[in-house]
């Protein structure tokens, strides 16, 4: 009994240390300034929606929309691609060699993309590729490699062998098998793995902070940047620029919770 009491006081306080941060930032959204620094807590009153219409006004907010989809789009895209090929080409493999392959991914996320920011930049200026999406976009979806390899190679390690190897002796190809067997297979893993980068592209800053420059360009995140001042900030529109920037992904997640529920557990079950 007391474990229970325990557990749900814990659960209690988990959910208020997630559900208050969240109620003042919706709520500040609908306040003026002079309501937010009098009363950060409470309800809106009144209730305006000024920093909405003035925000997308003053900045060409439907311009870092598309930017910021078309980074993430392509970002995941790019990922799935080559995460799926090279997860599925680990599953083959097997042995030590499929195991060395899989650990040298693996390697990669212990070094954090701060670490690399001096060399990634120094390469991406060599190359010419600064200032633009196509760059971000490579850059970004190699430091997610490792993740989405992470991700799909325990799935594509439990597809049937009996299946793959039946197709095989019918003359199928690998390219022919991973196509029409291990993507359509793998189908809820790539969901979710898909639904897991779209909220990290989409609310990633660094790199479009370290490789974007001009104002056309900007994604989300770093047009937010502009609602702060050397020695102000506009709280209330600050944070209508995070209701506006994580609506479109809080949508995404709710159509594609079935898939994502399903993905995460796909890979640790086998039957």
């Amino acid at each position: 009994m007391l474990i229970n009491s325990l557990r749900r006081t814990l659960l209690l306080l988990y959910a208020a240390v997630i559900i208050i941060p969240l109620y003042i930032v919706l709520v500040s959204a609908f306040k003026t300034p002079g309501t937010f620094f009098a009363k950060p807590l409470s309800w809106p009153s009144p209730f305006t929606v000024e920093n909405f219409t003035t925000m997308f006004q003053s900045q060409p907010m439907w311009r870092y929309f598309a930017n910021s989809a078309g980074v993430t789009l392509g970002t995941v895209l790019l990922e799935l691609l080559l995460g799926s090929m090279i997860a599925y080409a680990i599953a083959r493999l097997g042995g030590k060699l499929g195991k060395g392959l899989f650990l040298l991914y693996l390697a990669g996320l212990i070094v954090p993309s701060q670490v690399n920011m001096l060399p990634i930049y120094a390469l991406v200026h060599r190359l010419g590729w600064t200032d633009g999406h196509a760059g971000l976009i490579l850059v970004t979806a190699a430091l997610l490699l490792p993740l989405t390899v992470f991700l799909l190679t325990g799935f594509m390690g439990l597809l049937s062998k009996e299946i793959l190897e039946a197709a095989s002796i019918d003359g199928a190809g690998e390219w022919t098998l991973y196509t029409r067997f291990a993507l359509p297979l793998s189908a809820p893993s790539l969901a979710a793995a898909a639904a897991f980068l779209f909220v990290m592209v989409w609310n990633d800053l660094l790199m479009p902070m370290l490789l974007l420059n001009g104002k056309s360009k900007l994604t989300l995140p770093l047009a937010m940047l502009q609602f702060r001042g050397e020695y102000v900030t506009d709280y209330p529109m600050l944070l209508t620029g995070v209701v506006v920037t994580s609506l479109p992904m809080a949508l995404l997640f709710i159509f594609l919770q079935r898939f994502f529920v399903a993905g995460m557990t796909a890979g640790s079950l086998k039957g």
